[in-house]
């Protein structure tokens, strides 16, 4: 009898525990700690966020990805709560703050509004720095018996140099780490650069070709060229596009590999390029330099002065560029029809304009694109500000590297691993947002432009005749910025649905390895369909994530660095007045960008209270005045005096200067008919 009992006993309990297990759930999301110490997992799909009580971080941080437990059945009324099981990613393991030093023991305090602890510091892990120090420091490990995370120091910050700590600072708050481990730069130098004899029968030889590079005339990673010689058929071309072959140096799972990973991308900022994998691999094995024989993966094309592609080839290679060209060199070439090579890059030149107006005409989106770059003085500090525009030699290579991504794409599109897809990081464009698109039409249709939203390529057929028929006139910034902004962004999953912005079926990023890490993922993808042993990464998905959410990281620390820079350089202008166009509007107030500078302020509904009273009108992307009716409307010319320049906020205050604000036009029944009219004289 007691046997029985004690198994009916088991029995039960195990029910109990089975019926407790039920109501239990977990999720991945991305934890926010409010300023007071309270956490909020963000899980995508669910309705509320999940609260976390401080005790139940497991030894996680603000911003980390993390596995959070909760209970299904909530009572009405009731805010979901749950404890963090694991952190799964890290945000950032890098933090600026400053170092407590005794005899004894030392202690780093981060510097960041949310609750972070202090990181203990072993004494060989100081690396110089002295008490009260305002440092970098690392977090190295935090085990589950440990009250505080373990960290090292990785720089000391000279307080003096304020410009060199924004940057780091905006670096760090992203999450991107501004140095490599000591075992990830003893890896890169330990690479060797030697072109071997095995490594050569698997490659194709394509030294004896001639092939330049075309860059910045600053660049100092060269990760694409291109190769050009007469091919078999009479008046067929043989050109390559050749890619540095990073995944040949970085292996998966490797300690360089985890700190690409984690990265994702090169930043980009005004006075300097914080990579995604050390100099000795960018700058030296992996660039594309002139005069040495470099590892290449290249996708070759046959091609007819009709820029018909006859047959296309991808692989590995082996390269020796002949000559390192800048952008400006080779639009000289271009525009003088003489120079070094002139013969080979005037037919690359045009090959490209043609692959180019026959995008157009598939249906890719012809936004211009203007490249606002800062000149700086040895101490980073902004003298000038060049704007850069999209010449013929840029859209040559930009021509070119879109035909080679899109051939990749095409290639694995077609392989079948168990009658499924490969997974595969492709770079894919939604098409436009119908309530952002809506608005824009009826704004567009005021100044006399008429979109057809039938369906996506009638909208791109639309979006490119008003680009064309816009260039030039007073509304034209208004209307290509408010265009874009209908835009969706574009991202990495394997779920291939096309590019909308591109017209392409099949696309991905194959030939910039060396700053971006879905390039890498795609090489060693294409390599496997090459052996035809493909090996099915289930994880892709969470990879093309991570390298999305890092690229809008990066991009919006890209912003907020020229952003400081813009603040800073206008901080000589204070009190003097300047024409600009207004960026944008919101109920707070109005944008302006110089039209000198390109530098953006604000101007506050504050400030102009002594002249009206002013609300936002959104249809018409205007602030508008309740007595007077003054609109102040995105793309309007006003005069601004600079007011205020706040480094710490990065931030320009402006002030309107009353007089006439230039506004581009609508076109009324009566404009369209003289115009109708003229049109009929002509």
């Amino acid at each position: 009898m007691m046997k029985q009992h004690d198994s009916t006993k088991h029995f039960m309990s195990k029910k109990k525990a089975s019926k407790h297990s039920s109501s239990i759930n977990t999720a991945t999301g991305k934890l926010d700690i409010s300023r007071g110490g309270l956490g909020f997992v963000m899980v995508e799909g669910m309705e509320k966020d999940i609260l976390v009580k401080p005790n139940d971080f497991n030894r996680a941080l603000h911003g980390d990805t993390v596995k959070v437990q909760f209970s299904k059945h909530v009572m009405p009324g009731k805010r979901i709560e749950g404890k963090i099981v694991e952190v799964l990613e890290r945000k950032q393991t890098e933090f600026i703050g400053n170092l407590h030093l005794n005899k004894t023991v030392a202690f780093f305090e981060p510097d960041s509004e949310k609750p972070i602890p202090d990181f203990f510091i072993p004494a060989d892990k100081i690396n110089g720095a002295v008490d009260k120090d305002r440092v970098v420091a690392r977090l190295v490990k935090w085990d589950k018996d440990d009250r505080k995370p373990e960290g090292e120091i990785v720089t000391v910050l000279q307080a003096d140099d304020l410009n060199d700590l924004a940057m780091k600072e905006l670096l760090i708050d992203a999450g991107f780490p501004i140095g490599f481990s000591e075992e990830v730069m003893e890896n890169a130098h330990r690479l060797s650069e030697e072109i071997t004899a095995a490594e050569l029968k698997k490659r194709r030889d394509c030294r004896d070709i001639l092939t330049f590079t075309i860059d910045p005339v600053d660049a100092k990673d060269f990760d694409d060229a291109i190769s050009i010689r007469n091919g078999a058929e009479e008046g067929v071309y043989e050109i390559g596009v050749h890619i540095a072959d990073v995944s040949h140096f970085v292996q998966p799972g490797s300690v360089l590999d985890e700190a690409a990973y984690e990265r994702a991308t090169s930043v980009y900022l005004p006075d300097r390029v914080n990579p995604m994998l050390p100099e000795r691999i960018s700058n030296e094995l992996c660039s594309l330099r002139p005069h040495e024989d470099k590892y290449t993966f290249s996708t070759i094309f046959h091609i007819n002065q009709k820029g018909e592609i006859k047959h296309s080839w991808i692989g590995r290679t082996v390269i020796h560029s002949n000559h390192r060209f800048t952008y400006e060199e080779v639009q000289d070439i271009i525009e003088k029809k003489e120079g070094l090579h002139s013969k080979p890059i005037l037919l690359l030149n045009e090959l490209a304009q043609r692959f180019r107006k026959q995008r157009f005409k598939n249906g890719a989106i012809n936004f211009s694109s203007q490249e606002v770059r800062f000149q700086l003085d040895e101490h980073a500090k902004p003298i000038g500000i060049v704007v850069k525009e999209s010449k013929e030699a840029h859209q040559l290579i930009e021509e070119f590297m879109l035909l080679s991504n899109r051939t990749v794409a095409e290639y694995v599109s077609k392989i079948k691993v168990n009658k499924q897809p490969v997974p595969f990081p492709y770079r894919i464009h939604d098409t436009p947002d119908d309530e952002k698109l809506k608005p824009f039409a009826a704004f567009a249709k005021k100044f006399g432009y008429i979109f057809n939203l039938h369906d996506e390529a009638a909208v791109a057929a639309s979006f490119n005749k008003m680009l064309k028929e816009v260039n030039g006139k007073p509304e034209q910034h208004v209307l290509e910025q408010l265009g874009i902004r209908t835009m969706a962004k574009a991202v990495y999953t394997s779920e291939n649905i096309g590019h909308y912005g591109l017209g392409f079926e099949h696309y991905c990023h194959f030939t910039s390895p060396i700053r971006r890490y879905p390039d890498v993922m795609v090489h060693r993808i294409v390599q496997e369909c090459l052996d035809k042993h493909v090996k099915t990464d289930r994880k892709m998905e969470e990879k093309c994530r991570h390298c999305s959410e890092r690229e809008r990281k990066a991009m919006e620390t890209e912003r907020a660095s020229n952003k400081y820079k813009q603040v800073e350089f206008m901080q000589q202008y204070l009190g003097e007045e300047f024409e600009g166009i207004i960026s944008g509007v919101a109920s707070f107030g109005f944008f302006v960008e110089t039209v000198l500078h390109k530098c953006e302020g604000m101007v506050t509904v504050r400030d102009l209270s002594e002249y009206d009273d002013f609300r936002l009108d959104e249809a018409d992307y205007a602030l508008v005045g309740l007595r007077t009716k003054r609109k102040f409307r995105m793309g309007d010319k006003v005069t601004i005096k600079v007011m205020a320049a706040n480094l710490s906020r990065r931030q320009l205050d402006y002030q309107w200067v009353p007089g006439n604000i230039k506004t581009a036009k609508p076109v009324t029944k009566k404009t369209a008919v003289k115009k109708a009219a003229s049109k009929k004289k002509k």
